[in-house]
């Protein structure tokens, strides 16, 4: 038999909610996500991330994750890294359904539609974990009013790390609220840099050698600053390397205050 501890209860703080753990999943051993209840209290828009931690001596050990889940939902998830050493990453991926984490009071974040102009195709690029804000994003029913195209690139190293692969390459099929429009709107373009996978290459790659364009997205084969919206999440190489890119094609990047037509987030986990 396999032994089943009790749950792991942690102290209150003032600071942050207690927020019980709902599901664990496990994708390998560099990948997992979880999900905890939301608490009454909690808002949030599409694409913001949230402080998600465990106690620590002294004080708790917090880091920025993303929020998985839209708006709308009953509970959060949330997709993260597993590091052997990391002071939050190594504990967190031990969690339990029915343990406790902290939960910040606030969300915050720029990876929002408010922050930017409208369009007609909405592109998400991201790297790792990175992927979390998009699956957020993809499953709000306000983003496909919005937008003509939602395509969700997701550059991996190896193809395990593909996670939610089956649920997106079925275009949120069994999602209630966005199959529908996700049947005609949403394009999942995944692609793998250090395996044999049907797309292989960096983002960067796709775009120079204009095989991000093919079917079934539909438009001009570049990258438009006229007609394309673009978020970037991920690893600061890529952020860093993207926006420069994206700047000197016209782009201007966006924030809550003064929307833009690309937007970037610098909140990472450890």
């Amino acid at each position: 038999m396999t032994d089943v501890r009790e749950p792991a209860l942690i102290p209150e703080t003032k600071a942050f909610l207690n927020a019980k753990v709902l599901w664990v999943r496990h994708w390998n051993d560099r990948l997992f996500s979880f999900a905890v209840e939301r608490p009454s209290s909690f808002r949030f828009r599409s694409g913001e991330f949230v402080m998600i931690g465990l106690p620590g001596d002294p004080k708790p050990i917090m880091r920025a994750y993303s929020i998985a889940s839209p708006h709308y939902a009953e509970e959060l998830e949330f997709l993260s890294i597993k590091v052997e050493d990391g002071p939050l990453t190594s504990k967190l991926q031990l969690i339990q359904p029915g343990d406790e984490v902290y939960l910040g009071k606030k969300s915050t974040g720029t990876l929002v539609t408010d922050a930017l102009t409208g369009g007609k195709r909405l592109f998400f690029f991201s790297t790792g974990t990175g992927l979390a804000p998009f699956l957020s994003l993809a499953r709000d029913p306000d983003v496909y009013s919005m937008f003509d195209q939602i395509i969700l690139v997701h550059s991996v190293r190896q193809v395990s790390d593909l996670a939610y692969h089956d649920e997106l390459a079925a275009r949120l099929a069994d999602d209630p609220l966005v199959s529908d429009e996700a049947q005609a709107q949403f394009h999942y373009v995944p692609t793998v840099t250090r395996e044999a996978f049907r797309t292989t290459g960096r983002i960067n790659d796709l775009i120079e050698s204009a095989a991000l364009f093919g079917e079934p997205v539909q438009g001009p084969k570049k990258l438009d600053p006229e007609t394309d919206r673009i978020m970037l999440c991920g690893s600061m190489a890529m952020i860093r390397d993207f926006a420069a890119m994206l700047e000197g094609m016209g782009f201007v990047e966006g924030s809550n205050a003064n929307p833009g037509q690309f937007v970037i987030e610098r909140a990472f986990v450890d």
